[in-house]
């Protein structure tokens, strides 16, 4: 198994070779900081929570503090294929811009559909170059399922008329490193529910390449720098669980750091969402919340500059993150019934296929045994 000092050595080897390459921004990421009034000290403390994300020792927080100033020598291509943008947006609708958008702002974003100033020809021409020119050492981000039924003809993009199928095969070819941002890329996510008309597909599924699966939708921003971060830092991937995710950040379920846990424990459950129950801030999984049954780290990390997610606002966790969630996880706001679900269980670690039926007995038991440990003591 390798050691933190092995992979400490690994990644300041990687850091020196990277300041050996010219710079591809003009405006360095110290003066980016200092124009946006952001101190060296909250650099730092950044510096320090993405270690932490990352589940590193804190030593390490020198080699991301360096990382992020030097992510500029790192050429990103981000792919748009069936999707919202939402993953993007993720990142970028800041009223704000924090440091997670100044860092994205910092890499070298060599091709990216919404945010690029070039349009038609011209755009296609950025991203040949790219292609070409930083071959084997670019990082390729791709969001948004990949349509296959008939050639993949349901998607077209560019002047020439590629479909997204070519386009994505051959960015990939040449790409060092390969991510999935949001579950669409993922997994297919809601493109790929049933009937899935126009053969929607995660992008692991159309190379042969292995792909690094950021499911969420959206993902935290957290979640996308991060791993952005990792792979600058190292140049390889982090270690992934089953389905190729961070284990640094799907590797618990939300059920488990959920603020809620305590009144599933005692039993306290909201039974419908205007009521009292509800308002006292209790569980939320009799109206549908699929947390036992979802790896993310949602609860910990939040939403728009960690101040919310979905189950703090008052909502349950629709289980977005999970391969098939728009099929497997419905109805949204019904507890899961017997169903098959391939790869649910304690670990994340874990192959296998079990019925949710029996998980959701084994939960329901727990319940109605508390609520009549709850009773006596009254």
């Amino acid at each position: 198994m390798e050691t933190h000092a092995a992979l400490f050595e690994q990644g300041r080897k990687r850091l020196e070779a990277l300041r050996q390459m010219p710079p591809r921004q003009q405006e360095s990421l110290k003066d980016k900081l200092l124009e946006h009034g952001i101190s060296r000290r909250d650099f730092m403390k950044w510096s320090a929570s993405v270690t932490a994300l990352l589940a590193l020792p804190l030593p390490f927080s020198n080699l991301v503090a360096e990382a992020a100033e030097l992510a500029d020598r790192v050429p990103l291509v981000w792919l748009h294929m069936a999707e919202c943008t939402g993953c993007s947006e993720s990142l970028t609708r800041a009223d704000t811009p924090d440091l997670d958008t100044l860092i994205f702002d910092h890499i070298s974003l060599e091709y990216h559909e919404t945010l690029m100033a070039a349009a038609g020809w011209q755009a296609e021409e950025n991203l040949e170059h790219a292609m070409e020119n930083y071959r084997g050492n670019y990082l390729l981000a791709v969001e948004g399922a990949v349509p296959t039924k008939n050639g993949g003809t349901f998607l077209k993009v560019g002047a020439k008329g590629k479909t997204g199928l070519e386009l994505v095969k051959e960015a990939a070819e040449g790409a060092a490193a390969i991510i999935s941002v949001g579950t669409c890329s993922s997994f297919g996510g809601v493109q790929a529910a049933a009937p899935n008309p126009t053969g929607a597909k995660g992008v692991h599924e159309v190379i042969d390449r292995t792909v690094i699966n950021l499911g969420g939708c959206p993902p935290s921003e957290k979640n996308i720098v991060g791993t952005l971060m990792y792979f600058v830092m190292f140049g390889r991937l982090p270690a992934l669980d089953m389905f190729n995710r961070p284990k640094w950040a799907y590797g618990a379920r939300v059920h488990d750091n959920c603020e809620r846990r305590g009144h599933f424990d005692s039993g306290e459950f909201v039974e419908q969402f205007s009521d009292d129950n509800a308002k006292d801030g209790y569980c939320l999984y009799k109206v549908g919340c699929k947390g036992p049954y979802t790896y993310n780290n949602c609860p910990t990390e939040r939403f728009n500059a960690h101040v919310s997610w979905p189950v703090l606002a008052g909502h349950g966790c629709i289980g977005c993150s999970e391969p098939n969630f728009w099929d497997d996880m419905a109805d949204f706001e019904k507890p899961l019934g017997r169903q098959l679900l391939h790869g649910i269980d304690a670990s994340a670690d874990t192959v296998g296929a079990v019925i949710i039926g029996a998980a959701v007995v084994g939960i329901g038991a727990h319940a109605v045994a508390s609520l009549f440990a709850n009773s006596k003591e009254d």
